[in-house]
């Protein structure tokens, strides 16, 4: 039995770059850093960063260059790859990064999630969740009103982000 599979949380260190490849297929690439952090023999706090290259394929990685931005924390899921190239001296290349197959945004939802710089201003107001609740009736009743349910009301395929 054999298994690639590699797991991690962490912040994205650059903005998502999205592109189509000739055939047509959308790939999005980006970086994400993990931080481990322990108490060396002497009781000092130690810290280290790793980074990861990830690439995404197809609607996930649409959904990635769309929602994701530098310092957004993510959960990421997928394989290892390691893949080599000769670059324009001739020396062979190579690059290992995680090809995701799952992303979860652990960011609060409408708060962005990523870096802010100094200049980009005061932060965006948190917004109130909408609750909506449909009408309730008497299951005995049949005296509903026609057409009681608002338009409002509906789920909209296209507005769900996934």
């Amino acid at each position: 039995m054999n298994l690639n599979r590699a797991t991690i949380i962490g912040n994205l260190t650059r903005d998502p770059e999205t592109r189509n490849t000739p055939a047509g297929a959308t790939v999005c690439s980006f970086s994400v850093a993990t931080n481990m952090i322990w108490k060396d023999q002497e009781g000092n706090k130690q810290e280290r960063a790793e980074y990861h290259n990830i690439v995404a394929w197809r609607k996930l990685a649409e959904i990635c260059g769309q929602y994701l931005q530098k310092g957004s924390k993510v959960y990421i899921e997928g394989r290892l790859q390691t893949r080599s190239w000769d670059d324009q001296s001739g020396t062979k290349r190579y690059r290992t990064e995680i090809v995701a197959e799952n992303m979860i945004m652990l960011d609060r939802a409408g708060g962005g999630g990523g870096s802010r710089r100094q200049d980009d201003g005061p932060p965006p107001p948190a917004e109130e969740p909408v609750i909506q609740t449909a009408p309730s009736y008497d299951a005995g009743a049949s005296n509903a009103p026609a057409g009681s349910k608002k338009d409002d009301d509906e789920i909209n395929v296209e507005e769900i982000p996934f």
